[in-house]
């Protein structure tokens, strides 16, 4: 057993930090552990950071926690930096941009920012820690996960790993049609948001013909059957489709992107999600910011209310994250076989050695070791993985150009753009949008993005 010092930077996050909470509670290999939260927004820093107190003492888990609203304070001497943080990737800045670009034309249209503020934070955390605790791991929790591993891979010399939780979307299926996930074999690799079930053993017998012959029976019945609650995005009719376009089944978030023509318009994301269209629509968005804004109440009432305790609320059971599992098995030497991002370095076929994959690996002392998987098909590769690698390439070449003409671009390739003129009238509104006002220290936007040089000519 290790004690070490594990860094959360955005400590706020309300669902993500009362999880980690109570795994590293959970994790007796763990004790003696110091857990140092940090956040600028001091309430839900005060929050979590008494919540986890409190959590400690119904487990009666031995460990020692800080918090604070200095970032290199939080950094000193530590093992593990995770970094959850989001700047205006969180759910109020989301909808206010998304009305903004409703008034523009674009139904829930990926027209914002590259995700500059995140990309920058993360940038600027993985300089810290370079500079501080070079020795560290970063792991990367807030989106975007790709591009931001990518990012700091190539950009520092720091160890950092993204993780992601879609890719459990394996078990769904499995329990779908009637096996027992914790027997399954699978691989699921590619591109975070962006990975294909590859493999699926059941008890050693390929179990893709168990999941055609589901489909074939009962898949109409089911979608019925969710008709009022809403089909899981990994069972709705585009996961469906997209299956028959590619010959791999997508996991977790894959089938929710899939391609503009299964989101042009409410309507038409109702046909290929379900009722309301599913989680990427305002509606659906909003039902998560609900949910969010109510786990905050009662992490705020665990953590205050004396006639509350988080064990009667949160119970005693490890979640699925990936984190604490990672950190045990790299200090304690518990084994972990675990579905991480890291830099290629040919772990996957076809894509270069710098670019963040997706791809399973085992971990343990020696390291994060990704394993090498089997090529993608090539139309995967083709339809699939290189688009969302050169979206990626384009959103880091804007953010370390500041070439403001490369976010036009991104507009302007919109399948809900009808004009130029539409798309330069959307790019200046959301230059005018305030960033999310907690992180409106980071670098102003039109400070950074500026036209080429012959752009008036």
């Amino acid at each position: 057993m290790s004690a070490v010092k594990v860094t959360i930077i955005g400590a706020g996050s309300v669902v993500f930090s009362l999880g980690l909470v109570k795994d590293l509670c959970l994790n007796e290999d763990l004790k003696g552990s110091k857990v140092y939260f940090m956040d600028i927004n001091e309430e839900r820093l005060d929050v979590v950071y008494r919540l986890a107190q409190r959590y400690a003492e119904d487990l009666g888990s031995d460990l020692n926690f800080a918090r604070t609203l200095d970032r290199a304070e939080s950094l000193q001497e530590a093992d593990f930096v995770i970094n959850t943080a989001t700047v205006t990737h969180n759910e109020y800045f989301m909808k206010r941009r998304r009305e903004l670009m409703a008034e523009h034309g674009y139904f829930y249209g990926h027209t914002g920012m590259p995700e500059y503020h995140n990309l920058q934070m993360m940038l600027d955390v993985a300089k810290d820690v370079e500079a501080i605790v070079p020795d560290a791991w970063i792991l990367l929790a807030g989106n975007p996960v790709f591009a931001g591993t990518t990012l700091m891979g190539r950009e520092t010399d720091v160890r950092v790993c993204g993780l992601c939780h879609g890719h459990y979307g394996y078990r769904r299926v499995a329990q779908t049609i009637g096996l027992d996930p914790d027997k399954v074999r699978w691989q699921a690799p590619g591109l975070n948001h962006n990975i294909w079930l590859t493999q699926f053993f059941y008890e050693g017998e390929d179990a893709y013909p168990l999941l055609d012959r589901w489909i074939a029976e009962n898949i109409e019945q089911y979608w019925k059957d969710h008709k009022g609650d809403g089909v899981p995005a990994q069972w709705s009719p585009s996961a469906i489709r997209q299956y028959k376009l590619y010959g791999l089944f997508p996991i977790g978030d894959t089938p929710r992107s899939g391609g503009w023509w299964f989101h042009t318009d409410l309507e038409t994301r109702m046909r290929w999600y379900g009722a309301g269209g599913g989680g990427d629509t305002p509606e659906g968005r909003d039902r998560i910011l609900k949910g969010k804004e109510e786990k905050y109440a009662q992490m705020k009432a665990a953590a205050y209310d004396d006639e509350v305790r988080p064990i009667t609320l949160f119970g005693a059971e490890k979640t699925r994250e990936q984190h604490v599992p990672i950190i045990d098995a790299l200090v304690n030497d518990n084994e972990y076989r675990a579905q991480v991002n890291v830099i290629n370095d040919g772990a996957l076929p076809g894509l270069p050695d710098d670019v963040a994959v997706e791809v399973p690996a085992i971990v343990n002392r020696g390291g994060i070791q990704p394993i090498r998987v089997e090529p993608l098909p090539n139309k995967v590769m083709l339809e699939c993985i290189y688009p969302g690698w050169l979206r990626m390439e384009q959103t880091l070449e804007a953010l370390l150009s500041g070439d403001k003409s490369m976010l036009l671009y991104g507009i302007l390739e919109s399948h809900q753009t009808r004009s130029y003129e539409q798309a330069e009238v959307a790019l200046e509104a959301l230059f005018d949008m305030e960033p999310n006002e907690p992180m409106a220290y980071i670098e102003d936007i039109h400070d950074h993005y500026a036209w080429p040089k012959n752009w008036t000519l």
